[in-house]
């Protein structure tokens, strides 16, 4: 009887203790899923850039290959140039013949403008013979013959007629020539042309955007490169960052600078310092996602799983950002506050699982 009792006061206390720690382990639940929240939803993220041509060409020159390791301005790709020397030479030479065209214009307006100081001399000769001779008309009407005073207005009409013609002349070259300066349109037109013959010139060098890799390759010497059209895409490493998906209630305590503990199985047993970043202001509940919203899966099931809210995590060691990959995976935990307590559970936690992941 007595071993009975003790077996049932020993099952009374386990049960106890268990309810206890149940109960514990449940406020510590939902204590940290506030104070200290974690999620393994996290992955390393960042920027794909499509390398695309600017300009229409044979690839004469190669000089990377699939997961090549490039940095910003690595001539990745050269495109044949000669048709565009050849724009080039074009464009120089349609500018000179600007340049001669203006000469002549401005020694045309030279020569137009002589002829408008010599219709002025004529003029000023005319008008003073066609005074004088209206004063001895007058003075003796029968001096000059009929024939003598209409020679003496012909020729004054006709040296106005001349000086207005000589001057419409200049008026019309000038219009023609326009300005003489580097705002004459001719001129503006021959240095366009020529600056964009240069641009595509110096285009046909394709370089790098970025630091990064080089995925999907599918390049050789003789591919015809299309303006606009991708060749090879480049994954950026020059800028990382994670994206931990927390659920909605996990959000409500966390601040911009909020410290992060990161875990990653691209390096087990290593814990990484990040810090908060941004938190999302809205997800897509719609199959039709116009908006460009982000888009989170959540699980279905019996119980409705909370709405997850992308968290942009900055990295802080460099020398980790060179060894993660786009797509992996990682787990991370958020100090909102300095409550030492779920602070020490959730570091010791997220210690454990750093270990564990070597297993995973």
């Amino acid at each position: 009887m007595g071993k009975s009792k003790d077996k049932k006061s020993y099952v009374k206390k386990l049960s106890f203790v268990t309810l206890i720690l149940t109960f514990l382990i449940f406020i510590w639940y939902i204590a940290s899923d506030r104070v200290t929240p974690n999620t393994d939803q996290a992955r390393v993220k960042g920027l794909v850039l499509s390398v695309a041509p600017m300009v229409n060409g044979y690839v004469t020159k190669v000089n990377v290959g699939l997961h090549s390791e490039v940095k910003k301005g690595d001539t990745l790709f050269m495109i044949d140039r000669k048709p565009y020397e050849i724009a080039v030479a074009i464009a120089e030479t349609n500018l000179e013949k600007v340049s001669q065209s203006i000469s002549s214009g401005i020694s045309s307006i030279k020569a137009a403008t002589a002829r408008v100081s010599k219709a002025k001399v004529s003029l000023d000769r005319a008008t003073k013979n066609w005074e004088r001779t209206q004063r001895v008309i007058s003075q003796n009407e029968g001096a000059l013959s009929e024939a003598d005073k209409d020679r003496s207005e012909a020729s004054y009409l006709n040296a106005i007629e001349q000086l207005k013609s000589s001057e419409a002349g200049v008026e019309k070259q000038l219009a023609a020539l326009g300005p003489t300066d580097a705002n004459n349109p001719n001129t503006k037109a021959a240095v366009s042309q020529l600056e964009k013959a240069e641009w595509d010139l110096a285009h046909t060098a394709i370089v790098a955007p970025s630091n990064g890799v080089i995925e999907s390759f599918n390049v050789e010497v003789g591919y015809f490169a299309g303006s606009g059209k991708a060749m090879v895409t480049l994954v950026s490493n020059n800028t990382i960052w994670i994206q931990a998906n927390l659920k909605e209630n996990n959000i409500s305590n966390i601040e911009i600078g909020n410290e992060v503990d990161v875990i990653f199985d691209i390096d087990p047993g290593e814990i990484y310092k990040g810090k908060i970043k941004s938190i999302s202001y809205g997800v897509s509940t719609d199959r039709n996602n116009a908006g460009g919203l982000p888009r989170i899966s959540t699980a279905q099931g019996w119980l409705r799983d909370p709405q997850r809210f992308p968290v942009i995590i900055e990295i802080e060691d460099p020398e980790i950002k060179r060894k993660l990959r786009q797509g992996s995976q990682a787990e991370i935990v958020v100090y909102t506050g300095n409550n030492w307590l779920l602070n020490s559970l959730a570091s010791t936690r997220i210690y454990i699982i750093s270990k564990l992941s070597y297993v995973r």
